[in-house]
């Protein structure tokens, strides 16, 4: 759906009225496009104390391709062209082949070693020097240790406080700059890579204020991996596929290599059937809450297998609770929470999803904040991460990931059909200031089907713009 205001604010009339008037003008994010470069501009690094990260950070950015410069707070060497000095707040970077200088794309700051909290000092640091010279659409990452799985009171805390600076910074930093905080557990340096390359891409325009908790999982990458097609020779199983959202997903799946196989309400004429094309947006269809519909699927891919399974189908049948008729709570319950269940378990008592396998489900902020008129479908997406929390553990003797993303205002049918004022006050109030597309969503769902991702599960993460609501 076309955002009237970001159209306007961005022409050469219309920001010259937002400036004059003090309106808000939001930044026309920079989205992953398969004809323009994925990483393109300078990586600055900075480090706390006895930074434990570095080496996988630097392996990661030379495996990539990328440029990278490092802060005099991380004690390396610096090829830094301070014309104007440190003083004045601003970090300025020489591209060494171009010798001139170069944008900073993304500030990364690896924290892992900082276990107490006069250590935090040294974010301030660098933040403070380089965050202005920060480009548009740019990226924060900072890296720690889950604070859970810390050796002291101490350094839980300072650990846990980083989670307070990365989203302030995702709030302060405008200008379609995405924050995000990547807690790696210690022996995970090797499941790094597929969460950076999220993280640093235009692939997480719209994931801002995350706190990601990256394990250390068994089914590590091979040497050959080929990162333009990392779901090549898989089949993905996508619920609700017809359009918006699923649509999205399925295409996005199928462009990165993967058989896609697309689950929705049979179509008015005609049978069934089943693609791979990324251009095109139905598979195989079915009755997705009919009580038959999992043992139909556990047998018609039993032969085929699956790998990648995607419940993103769902409905909303708003209403107050006290006025909220008892089918309308049943069927929002059962299709978006219980038939997942149902599902689940007929395709993993089959051994239809195979060992090594990624389950993701679609929640909503409203799972995390709940919403005005929708205690039904609250109720099934706050299910939704139960579910991906409760079954991680149970999931990981046959390594297979469970996670969920959490998706808060997307340009879709269902919002181009919201009052108006609803739908600007739902495209503002996020750090962005604006709303986001099915392909955000999708393209964090193809992270977590990556293979690279194998030590991210039992995680939610926002696709939202780091929205206020549920903050």
């Amino acid at each position: 759906m076309n955002d009237s205001y970001l159209n306007f604010v961005n022409s050469p009339l219309g920001a010259r009225v937002a400036r004059s008037l003090g309106l808000p003008k939001p930044e026309v994010l920079r989205r992953y496009k398969a004809d323009a470069p994925e990483f393109d501009g300078i990586v600055a690094v900075g480090a706390g104390p006895a930074p434990q990260l570095l080496d996988a950070l630097a392996d990661v950015i030379a495996h990539i391709g990328i440029t990278s410069v490092a802060h005099p707070g991380a004690g390396l060497w610096v090829p830094l062209a301070n014309r104007h000095g440190l003083m004045t707040g601003r970090f300025e970077a020489t591209d060494p082949a171009a010798g001139v200088q170069a944008r900073v794309w993304a500030l990364v700051f690896d924290a892992s070693g900082i276990d107490n909290s006069a250590q935090l000092a040294t974010l301030y640091t660098f933040f403070h020097d380089t965050l202005r010279s920060l480009d548009k659409s740019g990226r924060i990452i900072v890296l720690g240790r889950p604070p859970e799985a810390c050796a002291s009171p101490r350094q839980w805390t300072a650990q846990r406080a980083l989670e307070g600076i990365v989203r302030s910074l995702g709030k302060e930093a405008r200008r379609g700059i995405a924050a995000n905080l990547l807690y790696a557990a210690h022996g995970a340096e090797s499941n790094l890579e597929a969460t950076l390359r999220f993280f640093l891409s235009p692939r997480s325009a719209y994931v801002s204020g995350q706190a990601v908790r990256i394990g250390a999982a068994a089914n590590a990458l091979v040497a050959d991996f080929d990162w333009t097609q990392p779901l090549a020779g898989q089949r993905a199983v996508v619920t609700g596929a017809a359009r918006g959202i699923g649509a999205a997903i399925a295409n996005v799946l199928a462009a990165q290599g993967a058989h896609v196989i697309g689950v929705d309400i049979p179509p008015p004429h005609g049978r069934a059937r089943r693609h791979d094309a990324p251009d095109r947006r139905h598979g195989a269809r079915a009755r997705h809450r009919a009580p038959e519909t999992p043992a139909q699927l556990a047998t018609a891919l039993d032969e085929l297998g699956v790998d990648v399974l995607v419940h993103n189908a769902g409905i909303t049948k708003d209403k107050t609770i006290a006025k909220m008729s008892e089918a309308a709570w049943r069927d929002v319950i059962d299709i978006n929470l219980s038939a997942q269940e149902r599902i689940d378990d007929a395709l993993l008592e089959a051994g239809t999803l195979r060992d090594g396998g990624r389950i993701v489900a679609v929640s909503s902020i409203s799972g995390i904040a709940g919403n005005l008129g929708q205690t039904n479908y609250a109720a099934s997406k706050a299910g939704v991460i139960g579910r991906v929390q409760s079954m991680a553990p149970l999931l990981a003797r046959r390594r297979i990931t469970i996670n969920a993303v959490a998706p808060g205002f997307i340009e879709t049918q269902m919002t181009a059909k919201m009052p108006l004022a609803l739908r600007e006050a739902g495209r503002r109030m996020n750090s962005m200031s604006q709303g986001g597309q099915p392909a955000d969503v999708a393209q964090t769902v193809a992270w977590l089907a990556h293979p690279g991702s194998s030590g991210v599960t039992g995680q939610i993460v926002r696709v939202c713009g780091q929205s206020l609501i549920g903050a």
